[in-house]
């Protein structure tokens, strides 16, 4: 309780008065808790631009990279024999992450001001041809046959990016100097250079063939077979190819068939392993 304080009057009397007692906060009358509002801005997502080399890409391709690895599924020996007979070579696919490789080793290499296109860079380091000083090869085709001379006009390597297909199948590309002639009516090839290529296939890749002054087991025939891509899906139009596929051959005899040549994907992979290794 709060005591009186003596005020002294102007008239010599004293008068007792209450100060004001100050309440404490405690019991001062509570007051409307202002509504919050938010101030604070949806958060805005921005999605990151799309990679170039991501952009106008076929339904089948978009699919693909839908796809984890692990889920992917890839072609049996099987599978692969009866697609090219039944000639459904458009369901061939690339493992995603090799299809997102592919691409965009391809885009790069067109928008190099050193290469400019996947041919030009095919021809220059993955053939070392030029086409300009020898077109069409350097034989007589008509008289002589169209491999007569393919020590000069053709070249074995293996697929930069092979399709999405079980690992033991090696998956080889035969690039030519001379054209495969494709059938107009049909789009297929004539008969003819099917009839060259078949032989050419033959005494190359299986033990048929035989493989002269080389002791290296070659596969049997029913363990080769070989396409070419129509045009619609091929991805190198100017140099002329065809694609052979060994089912679990001697990696002596792919030595030997392609001069001991090491494709792209492994060359990169090897690269980033080692600048992984370097950094550590």
């Amino acid at each position: 309780m709060t005591n009186p304080m003596p005020l002294q009057l102007s008239n010599g009397n004293t008068a007792n008065i209450m100060p004001h007692a100050s309440q404490p906060d405690s019991v001062n009358p509570a007051k409307p808790a202002a509504s919050l509002k938010s101030t604070v801005s949806p958060i805005q997502v921005q999605e990151s631009p799309c990679p170039p080399y991501l952009l106008n890409l076929t339904e089948k391709d978009k699919q693909t990279l839908t796809i984890p690895d692990e889920e992917f599924t890839r072609d049996s020996w099987e599978t692969v024999k009866k697609r090219v007979q039944e000639n459904k070579l458009d369901e061939f696919k690339r493992v995603p992450s090799q299809l997102r490789k592919y691409l965009e080793y391809n885009y790069n290499l067109k928008q190099s001001a050193e290469y400019g296109s996947v041919q030009n860079f095919i021809l220059r380091e993955r053939l070392r041809w030029d086409l300009a000083s020898s077109p069409g090869g350097t034989s007589n085709h008509e008289e002589e046959g169209l491999f007569a001379n393919a020590e000069n006009d053709v070249k074995i390597l293996q697929n930069d990016w092979p399709y999405g297909i079980d690992e033991r199948i090696m998956h080889l590309v035969v690039w030519t100097k001379f054209p495969l002639e494709d059938d107009e009516i049909t789009g297929d090839l004539k008969p003819e250079v099917r009839r060259q290529v078949d032989g050419f296939v033959r005494r190359t890749f299986t033990s048929a063939g035989g493989v002269p002054g080389v002791n290296v087991k070659a596969p049997k025939e029913d363990e080769v077979i070989w396409f070419k891509n129509w045009s619609s899906i091929k991805s190198i139009h100017s140099v002329e190819h065809f694609h052979v596929m060994l089912f679990d051959p001697d990696p002596e005899f792919v030595d030997h068939v392609t001069g001991g040549d090491v494709p792209l994907w492994k060359k990169r992979k090897h690269q980033q392993e080692a600048e992984t290794m370097s950094s550590c």
